[in-house]
């Protein structure tokens, strides 16, 4: 009888194993259709590996959370022994060598266990929140890493494009100027050196125009790459330049606040993990207290077929109690190491402390700098345009000379690219801003 419930529990425990086993279905990576700033971010926070990883790495801690907690719950054992003695021990009875026992023995039983109080569980319980937590602030971390640089390989997009649209309006400029020359020269009007150097201009305006398109080319592969985008898919950027040249200013009048800051969060989250690892090993002087049950079944016959035919079962509970008495002084230096542990991480908190002031310093000089040049820039391309147009009316009312035109395009195209690399640098400049602030927005 006993044998035939045996084989039902074993039956149903192996139908109830998981399988070791399965298929996993590849799915197609999406693409965007409106590629803004704010939907490349969340793209990337959705599709990055880095962000996958991290999310998986959080449901992996959370796991072990669990199954660290699940130790509280009654502990519910089976086992089973079956023994064959193909020779019976002997023992010397009043000097005569006697064998006992019986060929065939088996047993069953069936333990509990619920654990009262154990420094282990009760670690577990007691930090269960501040490790699901630190890998929760791991995750935004990474999100707020991703958040920046996507923002500054999208700007780096728009700027590689901005510079293509401007080498084709020079390249536009520098054909009709060429043209014109060529006809001045047909004329009469001017000599060779003109109609030359205009051509000369031209060729170098073509090849910038197509070293910008290589350019723009790279800078899609870096936006692609810190997206997770596949690089076989088409990615057409949607902003609007008047918001982005609007959203380059911030507030600088915020105040530092460290609390703002995740790698300060993180650091808090790991002294709270450190005082309860040293209070972890302070338990070690308590002892560890459970309930204890056990059901057994004992069989034993000479005869196999017969062996559960019949059963001597035995049963107990009680309470178990360990108490640690000595163990070479281990626990005090425990103790030091774990006490000294919370001490470098206090000390760790107020390096990052440092590290953040002079970090949100420099971000804020380098913001300012970058406003000013800005400003600066767009002043001298409102007179550059100005300078060129001047320039290029008197040449062909034939009031100033060629080399006029060439000085005054060249002044032109370089104000233009330095407003715009100014207006990327502010915009890089506000991420450092807002990522020391720890205000940046995803």
């Amino acid at each position: 009888m006993f044998m035939k419930f045996f084989i039902v529990f074993t039956s149903v425990v192996l139908a109830s194993a998981p399988l070791s086993f399965s298929q996993t279905k590849r799915m197609n990576d999406p693409t965007l259709k409106d590629a803004t700033l704010q939907n490349c971010i969340d793209y990337a926070i959705s599709n990055q590996p880095l962000m996958k990883q991290s999310l998986l790495n959080e449901k992996i801690t959370n796991q072990m959370v669990q199954g660290k907690l699940a130790d509280w719950f009654p502990q519910l054992n089976f086992n089973f022994t079956f023994q064959h003695d193909f020779k019976l021990p002997t023992s010397i009875f009043r000097g005569t060598p006697v064998q006992f026992g019986v060929a065939n023995t088996s047993g069953a039983d069936i333990s509990l266990t619920q654990t009262l109080f154990n420094r282990d569980v009760l670690l577990a319980s007691s930090t269960a929140y501040d490790v699901s937590e630190q890998a929760r602030q791991k995750t935004v971390d990474n999100e707020i890493y991703l958040a920046v640089e996507v923002s500054k390989a999208f700007y780096g997009v728009l700027l590689a494009k901005e510079q293509i649209t401007l080498v084709k309006e020079d390249t536009s400029r520098l054909h009709q100027t060429y043209e014109d020359a060529f006809y001045q020269y047909k004329s009469g009007t001017v000599d060779k050196t003109d109609y030359e150097s205009a051509e000369i201009a031209l060729n170098n305006a073509v090849a910038q125009l197509r070293s910008a398109r290589e350019q723009l080319t790279t800078s899609y592969a870096i936006l692609r790459d810190v997206m997770g985008y596949p690089s076989d898919k088409e990615l057409n950027l949607a902003y609007d330049s008047t918001q982005m040249v609007r959203d380059a200013y911030i507030d600088t009048t915020w105040k530092l606040n460290y609390q703002n800051r995740i790698e300060y969060k993180l650091l808090q989250t790991n002294v709270r993990l450190q005082k309860a690892n040293l209070d972890y090993y302070y338990w070690s002087f308590l002892p560890s207290i459970s309930i204890v049950g056990d059901y057994a079944w004992a069989f034993q016959n000479e005869s196999f077929p017969a062996l559960y035919n019949a059963s001597y079962p035995s049963a107990y509970a009680g309470i178990q109690l360990s108490i640690p008495i000595f163990q070479g002084g281990k626990r005090f230096h425990e103790i030091d190491q774990a006490s000294l542990e919370v001490q470098s991480s206090e000390y760790e908190i107020q390096s990052l402390k440092d590290s953040i002031d002079v970090e949100y310093t420099q971000a804020i000089g380098n913001y300012e700098s970058n406003l000013s040049s800005l400003d600066a820039a767009k002043k001298n391309l409102s007179l550059a345009k100005d300078v060129y147009k001047t320039i290029e009316l008197q040449y062909r009312s034939g009031v100033k000379t060629y080399l006029d035109v060439i000085t005054a395009e060249t002044n032109l195209r370089a104000t233009e690219v330095n407003y715009y690399d100014s207006l990327y640098q502010l915009l890089s400049s506000k991420l450092d801003v807002e990522q020391a602030l720890g205000t940046v927005k995803y």
